[in-house]
């Protein structure tokens, strides 16, 4: 199964429209405007929210908490490095390994990928790939990809 994530271009916040693989709209993703730090809501096709990844604020390093359905799921951390970005991630077991900087990398769960997320090149805007297998975990990997965008870019 697929996501895919086309960040709109002219727009004042973060905004993203999630599209299944039929390219279907699937969810629709908005950043409140003037907040200390990301907050960043995800709606279903019924406008609905979903999820929301918030950042914590103030913060050396990016912290995000996630949840959906009003439900905690887990918290994400830039890591301080160098030249490779590096998370912490206390989020349903999972880990991600993979080039952050190519947005080519894995999320794994023990020995088991989770999901695959890639960028696609040479299109209008971000345009992020997801690839999963269960669809239980769509959700789930959507605002984890979401809160790795967020923490990668300055506010």
């Amino acid at each position: 199964m697929k996501l895919l994530i086309k960040q709109r271009v002219f727009s004042w916040t973060d905004s993203y429209d999630v599209y299944d693989e039929q390219e279907n709209p699937k969810y629709f993703v908005k950043a409140e405007f003037f907040t200390l730090g990301h907050q960043i809501h995800v709606y279903d096709r019924n406008e609905q929210e979903v999820g929301a990844v918030r950042e914590q604020w103030p913060a050396l390093l990016p912290v995000f908490d996630v949840d959906a359905k009003g439900e905690a799921l887990g918290r994400i951390q830039k890591k301080f490095s160098l030249f490779v970005p590096k998370y912490d991630l206390d989020y349903r077991g999972w880990r991600v390994e993979g080039d952050f900087l190519g947005w080519d990398y894995d999320v794994l769960e023990g020995c088991s990928r989770v999901a695959h997320i890639s960028k696609q090149l040479l299109s209008w805007g971000d345009t992020y790939v997801i690839e999963f297998s269960n669809p239980a975990d769509e959700l789930m990997c959507l605002l984890l990809v979401i809160a790795i965008d967020a923490a990668n870019c300055g506010k």
